[in-house]
């Protein structure tokens, strides 16, 4: 009896799996709260003092919204996140600004106005979805900050990455200070 239910059920094997690979094929659209929104960073924003006594630099990181693939006339759209990290234990870091560039030096956006805190150790990211590539192939940043002396400096990396078309892509840059 079981062995008659079995090939019942394998009857219609070819159509579960056709089922199957609709609904595995089916991408989930993802509603996500973009790190280009204003009041994600109103929460942390600061006034500081002249007064104090605090170092200031300036830190370039490249960043790639999009790679070339097997020509220059292919490209492959990638999630850029910049990294912003206090490398600090004990003493806060403040960011003034982080100008995001496109590849021919446009001003793309400028993420806040008004200085905003990275508390010890903490890191916070800005993210550059998949689907925007105003920034291009050599699309960067620049981070201006300020700490306390002598508070290490903070730490920009950049992290691409891509899963698209059954592989995965992905590297990092460092950012380096110019100022």
């Amino acid at each position: 009896m079981d062995l008659i239910k079995n090939l019942k059920i394998l009857k219609y094997s070819p159509f579960l799996l056709i089922i199957c690979m609709a609904l595995i094929g089916c991408e989930e659209k993802i509603e996500n709260q973009s790190s280009i929104n204003p009041e994600n960073w109103s929460k942390r924003t600061v006034e500081l003092n002249v007064a104090d006594s605090l170092e200031t630099g300036k830190t370039y990181l490249s960043m790639y919204s999009q790679i070339y693939n097997l020509s220059e006339h292919r490209r492959i759209n990638l999630t850029a996140t910049a990294s912003l990290r206090n490398t600090s234990d004990t003493d806060t870091v403040f960011l003034t600004s982080a100008k995001y560039y496109g590849t021919h030096g446009d001003l793309i956006r400028n993420y806040f106005d008004k200085p905003i805190y990275l508390a010890p150790m903490e890191t916070l990211e800005i993210i550059i979805d998949e689907e925007d590539v105003t920034g291009g192939t050599g699309s960067n940043f620049l981070f201006e900050w300020q700490t306390p002396s002598p508070t290490p400096e903070p730490m920009f990396e950049g992290i691409m990455n891509s899963t698209n078309r059954q592989q995965g892509l992905s590297f990092t840059t460092q950012g380096k200070r110019i100022q």
